[in-house]
């Protein structure tokens, strides 16, 4: 199978949706008839999904999601498939399009401002202090994360709220810009970060994808961890790439991650090829 034949795309939007089930329905259809794989969350909030397919059959959706009004401005980050990034389609209704459980937000008139990712690598070259707030789980992180990174080791997006009067002690006084993979988590989590107070608080637009795309190799080190098949992606491949994971064992250079079993529930972890063989029992490859 020729994997440049498939694009992955990910994208979201933060917009009031009346009947959540209608659209499910149609988006089904639509998907399944241009044969496209991966996820879709739903909701009163928005949307969040990611899919694969040819890269023909992408440029469709992409035309066809943004002939409704409601769609019309979605930014789309697109990287390479695989042909095999995801086993089946799932579209879904869910309360939330991504799991914070801090309530309702206006996320138009509340989140942070943007940092694009021309002014976000500005700020770097400036010099000015400041600190990069990773949103993500902590075992994203592990794989890839920017220079200046503050990781809260986020065992979930959902355990931010237990962790804001902490990080307001720890993050006091600092220019903070927050990141995540796409940018939604950042969107919503900034929402309630301000409402607790956090008021020199920015967000980095579009995610960390967005990033790489542009400044490949530069102050992001490794990969970017992706919730597919693939588990890392380098977004633009270079010469430059330093692989930043380490194996849990033995903390050799690794990106292969396993689920760890002896936790309950698995807990993501990397592991080298060796320390698998020897000591990697309750380890079991991601698929």
């Amino acid at each position: 199978m020729d994997k440049n034949l498939f694009t992955i795309i990910l994208f979201y939007k933060f917009i009031e949706i009346e009947n959540p089930e209608k659209l499910k329905k149609e988006q089904i259809k639509l998907c399944e008839s241009l044969n496209l794989k991966g996820r879709l969350l739903i909701g009163k909030e928005g949307i969040n999904g990611t899919f694969e397919g040819k890269k023909a059959d992408i440029e469709v959706y992409k035309k066809e999601l943004r002939k409704d009004p409601r769609f019309a401005d979605v930014v789309f980050k697109e990287s390479e498939g695989t042909g095999h990034a995801f086993l089946k389609l799932k579209i879904k209704v869910r309360s939330e399009i991504v799991t914070l459980g801090a309530g309702t937000f206006d996320v138009k008139n509340e989140t942070a401002e943007e940092m694009s990712a021309d002014e976000f690598d500005a700020l770097y070259e400036s010099g000015e202090d400041f600190v990069v707030l990773d949103l993500r789980n902590d075992f994203e992180v592990e794989a890839g994360y920017f220079e200046k990174t503050f990781n809260p080791k986020l065992r979930n997006f959902r355990d931010l709220p237990a962790m804001l009067p902490k990080l307001k002690v720890e993050l006091k006084g600092k220019k903070v810009v927050s990141v995540c993979t796409g940018g939604i988590r950042c969107e919503k989590a900034t929402c309630l970060m301000k409402r607790e107070g956090f008021d020199n608080i920015y967000q980095l637009k579009d995610g960390i994808h967005t990033y790489m795309v542009k400044y490949p190799g530069k102050h992001f080190k490794g990969s970017l961890f992706v919730f597919d098949n693939r588990m890392v992606t380098p977004v633009v491949e270079t010469e430059k790439r330093e692989v930043v994971g380490k194996c849990i064992f033995c903390s050799a250079p690794s990106e292969d991650f396993y689920n760890d079993d002896s936790f309950s529930p698995s807990l993501k972890t990397i592991c080298c090829a060796l320390c698998v063989l020897t000591k990697g029992k309750s380890l079991r490859k991601c698929a």
